[in-house]
């Protein structure tokens, strides 16, 4: 069995090491170790990643190839890294380039995909503060906890944070990721709501865990009204696109309006539980008005 282990990088030098050292912590237990080959796409032009990767090659046990993609643009980066694979890979797991794997993470997404048979396999992202004074609200809000629930829960859509899914689905698209998007991002909720909707099976792997830095710059309440915002357009604007009934904007704009009506009821006495609850209020509406602007064809910046 061979493995491609997709990364794209921009930048993010001591977060990409933290990545590659993880990497080669990887451990199997419960199946028969896999062949691996690590495809990293660099979308500096200047090839700042190089040196980095051309140093951790000599120490990781299976085989690596830098590439770097000049054009500017997440889903060019990640294209790319799809066009390296070797033809006879059999699955391809992704992962962002400031995130750690647990020793375990996959195999844990190997397992689950034979036990459940799926076409994808997407796991839990558990949030690693970079700065120790993180503000009391944030924790208590858990605004950055990642779902939970029992592995081979079924899904419709899943992340590049941490997904595993067979090559052949990725191999016979051209391009895998919208290039409409190269700006905007939420390019994988988009790849990943089109392959839902053509049949494939996503499923839910609890323990396939990896973790994510958390920068100070995210730990404030601008940042999580524009991502809330962000999101939600971005999904609503996706589904209307892929699902155009009258009856499916129909139900999203209810659903939109409602978390905005939600959010503006319990904000008053969320103010007196704390700012955590306030800020919880604060991003139903901000939801809501992201649900609302995709269903007219807007997508959030970011």
């Amino acid at each position: 069995m061979l493995v491609s282990i997709c990364i794209a990088t921009y930048k993010r030098p001591d977060q990409l090491k933290c990545l590659l050292e993880g990497l080669n912590r990887l451990t199997f237990g419960k199946i028969e170790i896999p062949d691996i080959e690590l495809i990293i796409v660099d979308n500096d032009f200047s090839g700042s990643a190089q040196q980095l990767c051309e140093e951790f090659e000599a120490k990781f046990a299976g085989r690596l190839r830098y590439d770097i993609e000049i054009e500017k643009g997440v889903t060019y980066a990640r294209n790319r890294t799809i066009k390296n694979i070797s033809q006879d890979s059999d699955f391809i797991a992704i992962m962002d380039d400031d995130e750690v794997p647990d020793p375990s993470w996959l195999e844990e997404l190997l397992a689950v995909q034979s036990q459940y048979n799926a076409d994808i396999v997407t796991g839990p992202v558990i949030p690693q503060f970079e700065d120790k004074s993180t503000p009391d609200w944030v924790t208590k809000g858990k605004f950055f906890e990642p779902l939970s629930q029992a592995t081979g829960s079924p899904m419709n859509v899943a992340f590049t944070n941490n997904v595993l899914v067979r090559s052949k689905i990725l191999q016979q698209l051209d391009p895998v990721f919208d290039n409409r998007l190269a700006s905007k991002a939420a390019e994988d909720t988009h790849l990943f709501m089109r392959l839902y909707k053509s049949g494939y099976r996503i499923v839910w792997a609890n323990e396939a865990i990896v973790r994510e830095w958390i920068p100070e710059s995210r730990t404030n309440v601008k940042w999580l009204m524009e991502r809330a915002y962000w999101g939600w357009s971005s999904y609503s604007l996706f589904e209307r696109e892929l699902y155009p009934s009258v009856k499916v904007q129909a139900v999203r704009l209810i659903k939109g309006c409602g978390l905005i009506a939600v959010g503006i009821l319990r904000s008053v006495p969320a103010m007196l539980q704390g700012k955590h609850s306030f800020v919880q209020e604060l991003l139903n509406i901000y939801r809501g008005l992201g649900t609302l602007s995709g269903v007219f064809g807007i997508q959030g910046k970011w």
